[in-house]
């Protein structure tokens, strides 16, 4: 299984999005394409301390506010002939938090909503947009609160 988690700052009109550009370091995955943070469910962790975790990892940032977005996709895997299950979580952080990219990605950028999903590689999180608009845009609609107290 795997996460995806969408780094958030500001709300309604002035909402940003992070995207990240895949780097070509060590031979990863798609390299120049625009992602949001993505990552694993390693054994013993649930998918809200991977995203937290993934989160930290891919970007150094730690959220004010972390929401469920209450949508999981799925995509078939050929090589391994699995179906892969992704949760997907919100992160809102600070105006000024500081980004720092992992080895991963090369370049990270906050843009408004729609341009993020205009720049985003691949559907799911194109369609995940609409979602956070609709459901977490003002910034205060189904907090994890719990979460934070944990992490």
């Amino acid at each position: 299984m795997f996460v995806d988690t969408y780094a958030l700052r500001g709300a309604g009109d002035r909402l940003e999005i992070l995207v990240l550009r895949r780097s070509g370091n060590g031979g990863g995955r798609c390299p120049g394409s625009w992602e949001t943070i993505h990552g694993t469910i390693e054994p013993g962790e649930t998918p809200v301390q991977a995203s937290l975790r993934e989160l930290r990892e891919e970007t150094g940032l730690v959220p004010e506010k972390f929401y469920n977005l209450s949508r999981t996709e799925a995509f078939y895997q050929h090589r391994t002939d699995e179906l892969a299950l992704i949760p997907v979580f919100a992160a809102f952080v600070g105006a000024a938090a500081a980004v720092r990219v992992s080895r991963e990605h090369d370049r990270a950028e906050w843009l408004p909503a729609r341009a993020a999903a205009q720049r985003f590689a691949w559907p799911r999180e194109r369609r995940a947009v609409d979602d956070i608009l609709s459901i977490v845009g003002g910034g205060d609609a189904g907090l994890l609160e719990d979460v934070l107290r944990v992490s």
